[in-house]
């Protein structure tokens, strides 16, 4: 029988997000606290006879060709590996795309890890930060999975101490999907000359941006591309607005959107208001802690 691998790839969502500002090259700064949830998608790898690299996706509307990350992920960390064998993945998807919640990202660093395990190869954490980051800005992230602090581009990762487990409700509208790309020149349009960057920002800076957002953590909910997709999407405010009147502790937008989640006390208030979005894709989740994030990547190995 052949040896393969299956591993959950985790959805998250940022509980700040700041964008400091723009350099010339068009690229952005940010702050961010990334958080794990437990609504993922699933990928299996197997090595298969033949060289290439085969994709099979359930969402026929997505590419399962050399234009998607888990192709990119494998096809990076085989030539860094040298391994002349092919590669089969299988990619069930859950995580809706284009809704701000990282889906892609955590696909591609599943496949990493998954190969890695496969392969039984080793390879530094450094140089594996690398070539996730070379797939994306978030990918790094989902190498380490929790709490953590991403700055720069999102791709520099600084792990924090676990929040307290939340039920997160995640509400996807069905009819709108956000692009980053979109997200961000929408978010320029709106940002003044003193938000215009020739230089990285001072590490004080973002460790008091860090300390601010943790003493917050249960008021301070943030993100800054709300204003600029709001104004584009106004059923998103709607939907935010929904979610803290049914009682949410806190409520943003998920990344860049257009997926928007609530902070509930515990799973049954937050399928009460689930009720009250008939017509979108919900999903009722929870925050995942570091080691709940690496026990369930250890966990799922088939042989």
């Amino acid at each position: 029988m052949k040896r393969s691998v299956r591993l959950p790839a985790f959805a998250k969502i940022n509980l700040c997000l700041h964008i400091v500002g723009r350099f010339p090259d068009g690229y952005h700064e940010l702050r961010t606290i990334f958080q794990s949830i437990s609504l993922h998608d699933t990928l299996e790898l197997e090595l298969s006879t033949g060289k290439e690299i085969s994709l099979e996706i359930d969402d026929s509307s997505l590419p399962a060709d050399s234009t998607n990350l888990v192709w990119r992920a494998i096809d990076a960390l085989r030539h860094e590996l040298g391994l002349r064998q092919g590669v089969h993945a299988k990619l069930t998807k859950v995580i809706p795309v284009a809704r701000g919640l990282g889906g892609g990202s955590s696909d591609a660093a599943a496949a990493l890890t998954g190969l890695l395990r496969l392969t039984r190869r080793q390879l530094s954490l450094p140089r594996l930060m690398e070539i996730a980051a070379d797939l994306g800005a978030d990918v790094p992230f989902f190498l380490f999975g929790g709490c953590a602090l991403g700055v720069n581009r999102g791709d520099e990762i600084y792990p924090l101490p676990d929040t307290d487990r939340r039920t997160i409700l995640v509400v996807s509208p069905r009819d709108i999907g956000v692009s980053t790309r979109d997200a961000y020149a929408w978010l320029d349009q709106r940002l003044t000359k003193s938000r215009q960057l020739t230089k990285p920002v001072a590490n004080h800076r973002i460790w008091s941006f860090c300390a601010l957002c943790w003493s917050r953590q249960d008021s301070g909910i943030s993100n800054d591309f709300e204003a600029a997709v709001f104004s584009r999407h106004p059923r998103l405010a709607k939907i935010k607005r929904t979610l803290l009147q049914g009682g949410a502790a806190e409520a943003a937008l998920a990344g860049s959107g257009s997926a928007v989640f609530g902070v509930f006390r515990n799973p049954a208030q937050a399928r009460r208001v689930a009720r009250e979005f008939p017509k979108e894709q919900v999903f009722v989740a929870r925050t995942l802690s570091r080691e709940d994030y690496r026990r369930a990547m250890l966990q799922r190995t088939i042989v």
